[in-house]
């Protein structure tokens, strides 16, 4: 019995292989048509997708390509060709206004630029543009099923551009650059005040300024002393139990220390 099962499972399989080799050297555009259609909705996406590169051109204007299109559009989305997924729906969403797709075509499009989001620290073309035609489809479908996935992305992403911004200005403390560190590090907070880095932020905005202003010149060194004493009161009062007390406590204690020659 099991021989028999497996011949016929073999059999099937071989005369579906022989079916799709057929409709790939097919000059017929319907048969590729009807071919590509069935290995969609198998899940066959891969196979589906052969099937539509060949026959996208043809099909454009007729009655079936709003449909073509988006499967089309799915196949790339569902073999994770990101970039191109999200070209094919952006066209879909232009080329069929009405189509009783648009909302999904649209959220697809823009999930499709979210997946091609790298790590914080590389280039974010692709993250903000998600962010961009993410906000678009909520603005536009404020009441769809995928708005609640939509929003979450957008956290997620808005979170990893705050990462970013936030290590790019740390990353002057880093180099010493101490100067660009105080402003970055400022605009950093100005921008993100409910950042879940501003302590951090507070704290290498500090140390930024007090390393400038003991090592500065005698002529710059009480005003950017001061400067340093400013930042010190804004860590401790932003958390006075701030994990980086102690080495604030004592910066102050310099700074006092320092200050007190410029009152003789």
């Amino acid at each position: 019995m099991k021989k028999i099962i497996y011949l016929v499972l073999t059999v099937a399989l071989l005369s579906s292989c022989n079916e799709y080799q057929k409709a790939l050297k097919s000059e017929d555009v319907a048969v590729k048509f009807e071919m590509g259609t069935k290995l969609y909705d198998a899940g066959k996406y891969s196979k589906a997708l052969k099937i539509f590169e060949q026959i996208a051109p043809a099909y454009r204007g007729k009655p079936q390509a709003e449909k073509l299109f988006f499967m089309f559009s799915q196949s790339y989305y569902k073999t994770k060709q990101y970039y191109l997924a999200g070209y094919q729906f952006d066209s879909f969403v232009s080329g069929y206004p009405k189509s009783e797709k648009l909302e999904e075509a649209a959220y697809l499009g823009a999930k499709s630029y979210s997946m091609l989001s790298p790590v914080y620290s590389l280039d974010q073309t692709y993250t903000n543009k998600a962010l961009d035609k993410l906000q678009n489809f909520i603005d536009a479908y404020p009441n769809s099923q995928y708005a609640k996935d939509a929003n979450l992305v957008v956290k997620d992403l808005s979170e990893k551009i705050e990462k970013k911004v936030y290590e790019n200005a740390k990353g002057y403390h880093t180099i010493s650059d101490y100067k660009s560190a105080i402003v970055a590090l400022e605009n950093f907070i100005v921008d993100y005040p409910g950042t879940k880095y501003k302590e951090d932020a507070l704290y290498y905005k500090l140390d930024s300024a007090y390393q400038l202003a003991i090592n500065s010149i005698p002529s710059k060194m009480q005003e950017r002393l001061n400067v340093a004493k400013v930042a010190q009161a804004n860590l401790v009062k932003f958390n006075p139990e701030s994990k980086y007390k102690k080495e604030a406590n004592d910066m102050l204690v310099r700074i006092e220390k320092e200050l007190q020659n410029f009152t003789k």
